[in-house]
């Protein structure tokens, strides 16, 4: 079992090396939002630090919904799908690996990234440890969701509108606390049931999603 998930987890990855284009195109996404957006309300420091928290984390949310699309778009392309089905490891298994290489290659990067765009939104230095944490464990989850939606969709020819119609009401409680935890960092205050609170989410979405994933591939592919 271990070493199929390493061996498709190593797939995914040199896929993603030799075409970085979704992930880069959620960097660069993320990157563009947060630099226009002062542009187009004000350079004031105070009012950027006041909406910094949640400017940072609906763009990230937003980013990570840019690659989702793609999750099982190549697999179901070249076959790569149905031969999941056929291993004898348990696909819900097998999906989570391919979630972790999602997240390693757009959560992972997405949060590492936010502390530089903060600078310019003029967030509190104190802040920046609760932001990377709060959008490391906040973005795993939204990419177990994010599968479920995009396993959903992966054989229609445009689904992007019906994914992002799917899963972003799902994505709510993981902004309201991510966000959270990164003003209450602003004000001082104990960020500890915000990020335990994102950690349960993150629990659960590790126990169901990969179930639930699984059985909308093979709706998907079957249906």
């Amino acid at each position: 079992m271990a070493l199929a998930l390493f061996a498709l987890m190593r797939r995914d990855l040199v896929v993603v090396l030799r075409r970085p284009g979704a992930a880069f195109n959620s960097l660069a996404f993320f990157a563009l939002v947060i630099t226009l957006f002062p542009i187009g309300i004000s350079p004031d420091p105070d009012l950027l630090a006041t909406i910094a928290p949640g400017l940072l984390w609906v763009a990230a949310l937003l980013a990570a919904l840019l690659s989702l699309d793609g999750m099982f778009r190549d697999d179901i392309e070249d076959g790569t799908l149905e031969q999941l089905l056929l291993v004898p490891q348990p696909l819900a298994l097998l999906v989570l690996a391919k979630v972790a290489v999602h997240w390693l290659t757009t959560g992972l990067p997405l949060a590492l990234m936010a502390p530089v765009l903060g600078v310019m939104l003029s967030l509190p230095p104190g802040s920046y440890a609760v932001l990377v944490l709060s959008l490391a464990l906040g973005s795993a989850t939204l990419s177990l969701i994010g599968a479920i939606g995009a396993a959903l969709t992966v054989g229609l020819s445009r689904g992007g509108v019906l994914l992002s119609l799917l899963v972003l009401p799902l994505y709510v409680p993981v902004l309201i606390f991510g966000a959270g935890a990164v003003q209450a960092a602003i004000a001082g205050t104990s960020v500890a049931a915000h990020l335990a609170l994102l950690g349960a989410l993150l629990a659960a979405a590790l126990v169901f999603a990969p179930w639930a994933i699984a059985a909308s591939l093979r709706i998907s592919l079957n249906g």
